[in-house]
């Protein structure tokens, strides 16, 4: 009875989820084919998924071209530092309001969580203002300060999870043969948390990564732009756009993200699961 209502389930959940599979990698198989096609094959055959001839010109013409260099330098520049910087705050923030006891502190975490009811914009033109004032305007300190204030408060709450996971016990046998706060933090508690801190700075990496908007507005040099605004200021003219060489470098820019979740990928998930349970 059991195994065939299981069979019966399985019947009808096997072919949705394959729908909705199939639905999601839609868009990255037909980025994938655009690529691969000539620029006239693009608009010869609109709704055609497979390029009648296949060709890597894209390809050639983005990686010959100096400004795609230019615009991944600067994105992983960037955006590896603001993750180094956010889970290093994060970290820190996180475990001081788990173990510290203070007054005021869950009204601070709310007013944390409160930035995140903002919109982006509305963030965006205080920065903005703020940058101006100090002469930061098309740097890198005003990308990396700007994508740490953007994943900061979310990562503070997914950190202090992950510091209420780690055992109470093995901080105080720790400090019982002598280690210092900070000592206890990088020697114990650190290891601990470190699928945490992995989540966390994959996090903190696609909020930069995937980011138009505030690369768009705080940079204006063509040798300070990230990869999105710099897609948008290559490939996409006032009358044409080149379809197949932003196909093509939206393939290559999405390769790092999908290696870095291939290797981290074990780490990803232990740090979402044990962020999930408190010890």
């Amino acid at each position: 009875m059991m195994r065939a209502r299981r069979g019966r389930r399985g019947a009808v959940f096997v072919p949705l989820l394959g729908l909705s599979l199939a639905f999601s990698l839609l868009p990255i198989i037909w980025m994938t084919f655009t690529s691969l096609k000539t620029a006239h094959a693009v608009f010869g055959a609109p709704g055609r998924l497979l390029p009648p001839v296949w060709t890597l010109s894209a390809y050639h013409i983005v990686l010959g071209d100096g400004h795609f260099v230019v615009y991944f330098a600067n994105s992983l520049f960037v955006n590896v530092g603001a993750s180094i910087a956010t889970v290093g705050l994060a970290t820190l923030a996180g475990y001081s309001f788990s173990r510290l006891r203070m007054k005021g502190k869950q009204g601070v975490m709310l007013a944390i969580l409160a930035t995140q009811m903002f919109p982006s914009a509305v963030l965006l033109i205080a920065l903005y203002v703020i940058f101006r004032r100090l002469g930061m305007l098309d740097s890198y300190a005003s990308l990396i300060l700007s994508y740490v204030t953007l994943g900061l408060p979310f990562s503070v709450w997914m950190m202090r999870g992950f510091a209420d996971a780690v055992p109470v016990d093995i901080e105080e046998a720790a400090m019982i043969d002598g280690c210092g706060r900070l000592q206890l933090l990088w020697r114990v508690v650190v290891p601990l948390m470190l699928p945490g801190m992995i989540a966390v700075a994959l996090f903190s990496f696609l909020v930069g990564w995937n980011d138009l908007i505030w690369a768009l507005t705080l940079t204006t040099s063509p040798s300070m732009r990230l990869i999105p605004p710099g897609f948008v200021a290559t490939y996409v003219g006032q009358f044409q756009t080149y379809w197949n060489q932003l196909m093509a470098g939206s393939v290559l820019v999405s390769l790092p993200t999908i290696i870095i979740f291939t290797l981290l990928q074990k780490y990803l998930v232990q740090g979402i699961t044990s962020g999930a349970v408190k010890g």
